[in-house]
């Protein structure tokens, strides 16, 4: 019987994230590096919450997850996405899936914000260079 593999994704502005779930010895990498050893000490304590409040089923998986895009907390938010929803499918527990919600949608759900483009006539989307007369 082949193993079981599921495979999740997370977005945040310009960050991707992809989480491949699979049964092993409860180690997490990003971008083949182990989480303990991730930097900013902020973005990893916000990737560890789905591992929290998961519990013990985490134990007995290893979470892969490659990130590319955006800044460092775009790409903690996007990996935090990508590994609570990989576990919500691996455990299909509802209860679990309430957890999260309830205490943070966007670990969930993907938030569809983006920066707005710039327009001519200014130095920003909405700012407009001065003009003075005299």
């Amino acid at each position: 019987m082949p193993t079981k593999v599921i495979n999740s994704s997370g977005k945040k502005k310009t960050a991707i994230a992809r989480a491949t779930v699979r049964k092993g010895k409860g180690r997490t990498r990003i971008n083949k590096k182990p989480v303990e050893i991730y930097d900013p000490e902020f973005a990893k304590l916000k990737i560890l919450e789905p591992l929290m409040l998961a519990g013990d089923v985490v134990s007995g998986l290893d979470i892969d997850v490659n990130v590319r895009g955006g800044g460092i907390v775009g790409q903690a938010n996007a990996i935090r996405t990508a590994i609570a929803r990989g576990l919500v499918e691996w455990t299909n527990d509802t209860e679990l899936r309430d957890t999260l919600m309830a205490y943070d949608r966007s670990l969930l759900v993907n938030d569809s914000r983006q920066k707005e483009s710039k327009k001519f006539g200014g130095p920003g989307a909405r700012a407009r260079y001065q003009k003075s007369y005299r």
